[in-house]
């Protein structure tokens, strides 16, 4: 939805383009934290998107189609319960129909729970919602949602707005010369092929659901990592979603109306915004002329003060892109759960290998794989720097091992796409080590008091979730399994010596079941290794148990002789 009035605009329509100024002028000046000087000139620095902010994103979902300019009341809205029957409170311009708020606090809770890092508010959904289709053309929706008529942006045919040729074979907006904006929240088709999302629950993803825009809405503002409660990722989000300033200031303005509070009012009954960012008036969404899927809707004629045909341009940078060439990506190897060593880099040329700044590449990962892109997207824009190369962000593996691809295509421009490589494998484990170093001991058809238990390691850092496996083997040169001595039981309590499907956990900790041992005596091995060729081989003894050592008897008391009378008084025996 663009708002860079220089690129909007026929060059004729200069009564239009200054009307459009004043209404940016004062957009700016409800903007929050935006200050204006007596000329009406912006002066808080925080009202500049960063650098960051102004080269993020794919150059907006919505094509840059035009987006209404109506600024908030200047009275606060009045909080209103959002169960029951809702009842206006206040103006129907500052409400919000129950359908469509509904679906925004939907999306925020969806979204709380899949990217908590993101701190998405419904009244950001709002704003865009309130910009984009003056909130579904004031709440004009069935009862799942689905607009009663097609919202439609015009046909984006370079005449006076950006040239997206055709990208859906006209399924969403009907029209199979030229993009056209879809929906509350405005979604072009291409866009919309990789951001669209179910927000009903219904197994359709419908750009002209309100359920469904919401949450499409939500996941594009939350990708790249970006934390909303942060003004920077705030306005780079913003941005990203529309490339104005005008535009991000007029979001801004209805984000800080709605979070002072805000009222629901019945579906229908919400007043449609008359100002537009292009200079037209009345709405700015127009159902198409044809059916869907039939042909393209009739363009828009121009105004009195327009020419008729457009002014000539100058090719821009992703018009003069041939093909994409590898920029030194290395190989693609991640054990599950990690992030990728390596970034790709793509680098934009000409037919003669020139290097082209300025052009939108887009990564997206394809493939039966659940592996991502920094901050849980599987596509992710970047802008060529002044070398022509664009690196995607970090990819990040999951769980589900083996190959996938990353195709990088150029975003505006019908080249080859360049496709990369990148193999996820098992996590794995270098050093196995125990945890106790007390003696495994047991005494025949006994059990063993201690359990074993090992810590896995990987390059010094803990190997968590790795697989593993434990076998009771014969000797240290002969692995195979053994037929006596300690074992296992499972679960029906049978004797096992081989245990498999063995993980470790979070900390890379794993501890064996308990040991048991039968009558045979004897020193044991028990092996254990894992996914990357840690090996640790521990030794188990059953010894019958010792018998203590006899101890030695005490001396008897000594017994007067038998001939010493015991009476001191007893005469002697007489002589003979």
């Amino acid at each position: 939805m663009a708002a860079q009035f220089g690129r909007r605009l026929y060059k004729g329509a200069a009564t239009t383009a200054a009307a459009a100024l004043a209404v940016a002028a004062l957009s700016a000046s409800q903007a929050p934290g935006v200050t204006v000087d007596g000329h009406g000139r912006t002066t808080a620095a925080d009202a500049q998107p960063s650098p960051e902010a102004t080269t993020s994103g794919d150059g907006g979902a919505t094509g840059n189609s035009p987006y209404y300019t109506d600024l908030p009341p200047l009275n606060s809205p009045s909080p209103a319960p959002t169960a029951g029957t809702p009842v206006a409170q206040g103006s129907a311009e500052a409400g919000i129909p129950a359908t469509v708020l509904d679906a925004y606090k939907k999306a925020e809770a969806s979204l709380r729970a899949a990217k908590p890092g993101c701190n998405l508010p419904w009244q950001l959904l709002a704003a865009i919602g309130k910009v984009e289709s003056g909130q579904a053309r004031g709440g004009r929706v069935d009862a799942n949602g689905t607009t009663l008529s097609p919202i439609l942006g015009p046909q984006l045919d370079g005449n006076g707005f950006a040239l997206i040729q055709d990208t859906d074979n006209g399924l969403y907006d009907g029209n199979s010369s030229y993009d056209q904006a879809v929906g509350p929240m405005q979604f072009i088709p291409s866009t919309w092929a990789w951001a669209g999302r179910d927000g009903n629950g219904d197994g359709v993803k419908d750009p002209n659901n309100v359920y469904d825009a919401a949450l499409a809405a939500g996941h594009y503002l939350c990708r790249n990592g970006w934390d909303l409660s942060l003004q920077s990722d705030l306005h780079s989000a913003i941005l990203s979603y529309n490339h104005s300033q005008d535009y991000l200031n007029m979001v801004l303005s209805w984000l800080e109306y709605y979070r002072k509070g805000t009222h629901e009012i019945p579906d229908g009954t919400g007043t449609v915004p008359s100002g537009r960012s292009d200079g037209h008036a009345g709405p700015s969404t127009t159902p198409p002329s044809t059916p869907p899927g039939t042909g393209s809707p009739s363009p828009t004629p121009p105004k009195s003060d327009e020419p008729s045909t457009p002014p000539s341009q100058s090719p821009t940078p992703t018009d003069t892109v041939d093909h994409l060439a590898d920029a030194g990506t290395a190989k693609l190897t991640a054990m599950a759960g990690d992030t990728f060593a390596k970034k790709i880099s793509t680098k934009a040329e000409t037919k003669a290998g020139k290097a082209v700044g300025k052009v939108r590449v887009r990564f997206t990962i394809t493939g039966d794989t659940d592996a991502t892109f920094t901050g849980g997207e599987r596509v992710a824009t970047v802008s060529t720097d002044k070398t022509g190369v664009a690196v995607a962000p970090a990819l990040h593996a999951g769980e589900q091992t083996g190959g996938f691809t990353v195709r990088a295509t150029v975003v505006g421009r019908s080249v080859p796409g360049l496709d990369y490589t990148a193999t996820v494998t098992e996590r794995a484990a270098d050093t196995l080590a125990r945890t106790s170093d007390t003696a495994l001991t047991c005494t025949p058809g006994g059990e063993f008091a201690d359990q074993v238990e090992v810590k896995a390691t990987w390059k010094g850092a803990v190997a968590d979730r790795v697989a593993a496996t434990a076998i009771l083997i014969k000797s240290a040169d002969d692995a195979t399994v053994n037929d006596k001595g300690p074992y296992f039981k499972d679960a029906a309590g049978k004797t096992v010596r081989t245990l498999t499907g063995l993980r470790t956990d979070a900390n890379g900790l794993l501890k064996l079941p308990k040991l048991y041992a039968d009558d045979t005596t004897g020193t044991f091995l028990l092996r254990v290794t894992t996914e990357g060729g840690a090996t640790l081989t521990v030794e188990l003894t059953v010894a019958a148990a010792t018998s203590p050592s006899p101890s030695t008897s005490p001396s008897p008391s000594t017994s007067p002789s038998p001939s010493t009378s015991a009476d001191p008084t007893a005469s002697a025996s007489p002589s003979a």
